[in-house]
């Protein structure tokens, strides 16, 4: 039987196969509230036939946002939009749906990536104030964030579990916290965007404080019987950055706070990072944190084909395969792949003529004249 289709649970979710569709980021909400894109692009998403479905990083605030056109999910307006493509989607589709919150801090303000991604400084058109655990912009060329006082921490921490509780009314099946890729609770872990002096910056323990109460508090405000996840940059690729070592550390303190897995990725924090990139290059951090740490990972990087996601599986260095730009790609990964493999993949009855094995039994006639 082939591992990549074998069910596994994420604490009390099962899941059908290890196939995980990741959050991709669509810069195409108004003031954080989804259209008829989202509904179309996560609907048709969401008859792949993959193990579970991660919602885009969904900002937490207005000031949380990457862009000005990012999903959000901190107005009611935001929400009831969500439950109506949901709704949709529920309607049509079996897959598990969990989403990822997340707060952009200096890395807010920013302009769409077909638009060049660059920063909108506070004060021109459609720009904003972003804040960060220290004066430091991403870049050179950028303007410095605010620095987060202890209230604007604890409105962050606020925003966290106020959104936590509207996922939870949306009846979500799990939830994953972005503490990757460069955004705010990065910054608190990297010791290159942390130069804070206080109980929140120096020391690994310092730095990881912030991420750790946010987490916490979320965890409180989400369903005890649904599982949460945090996603990782496991390393900056910049020297006297965060690594993998350090990563290890903040897993394990996760583990206590009832963190379900980890979901690891790698970089995006620094300008200056350089990433060995081939297919599956953050595997073996994640084969390093699920052995130190003792929790189920995810991992995405690079990873496209069906035999690559098998072998990864099979080799116990990840329990999931996360795809991103290869499913995006290709909607019907896991149906090809489950083919190639010798497997199967759920798939709507209404595409039951497409799939290779079915059409001798809906066209008889038309199979025996062949």
């Amino acid at each position: 039987m082939s591992k990549l289709f074998e069910p596994l649970k994420i604490g009390n979710l099962q899941l059908d196969n290890r196939i995980i569709i990741a959050p991709m980021c669509q810069y195409s909400a108004i003031e954080g509230t989804p259209g008829d894109w989202h509904l179309i692009h996560l609907g048709h998403l969401a008859i792949s036939g993959a193990g579970l479905m991660i919602v885009e990083a969904t900002a937490v605030s207005p000031e949380g946002r990457i862009t000005a056109r990012d999903l959000g999910l901190y107005s009611d307006a935001n929400e009831a939009a969500l439950a109506r493509v949901l709704g949709a989607i529920r309607e049509n589709s079996p897959i598990k749906i969990g989403m990822q919150l997340a707060h952009a801090g200096r890395k807010a303000s920013s302009r769409a990536p077909w638009e060049g991604g660059a920063q909108i400084r506070p004060g021109e058109p459609g720009g904003w104030e972003a804040l960060a655990p220290s004066a430091v912009p991403h870049s050179p060329a950028e303007a410095a964030p605010r620095a987060l006082d202890a209230e604007a921490m604890r409105k962050v921490r606020s925003a966290f579990t106020s959104t936590a509780r509207r996922a939870a009314r949306l009846g979500l099946d799990g939830l994953e916290i972005h503490a990757a890729h460069g955004y705010l609770l990065h910054q608190f872990l990297s010791p290159l965007a942390n130069r804070r002096d206080d109980a929140y910056g120096g020391s690994l323990e310092n730095r990881m404080r912030f991420p750790l109460e946010t987490f916490a508090a979320m965890r409180a405000a989400w369903p005890a019987d649904k599982p949460m996840g945090v996603r990782i940059s496991v390393t900056d690729w910049v020297e006297g950055g965060w690594d993998v070592d350090q990563s290890v550390v903040f897993a394990k303190e996760l583990k206590k706070l009832g963190c379900d897995y980890i979901d690891i990725s790698s970089g995006a924090l620094d300008p200056r990072q350089q990433v060995p990139f081939a297919p599956g290059y953050n595997i073996p951090f994640a084969a390093k944190v699920k052995k130190e740490s003792g929790l189920p990972t995810m991992c995405v990087g690079l990873i496209t084909s069906a035999r690559e996601c098998e072998d990864f599986i099979a080799s116990g260095k990840t329990d999931f395969v996360v795809l991103a730009r290869g499913m995006m790609w290709n909607p019907r990964f896991a149906w090809h792949a489950a083919e190639e493999l010798g497997a199967e993949a759920p798939y709507a009855p209404k595409y039951m003529a497409c799939h290779p094995k079915m059409r001798p039994q809906i066209f008889p006639n038309r199979a025996k004249a062949a």
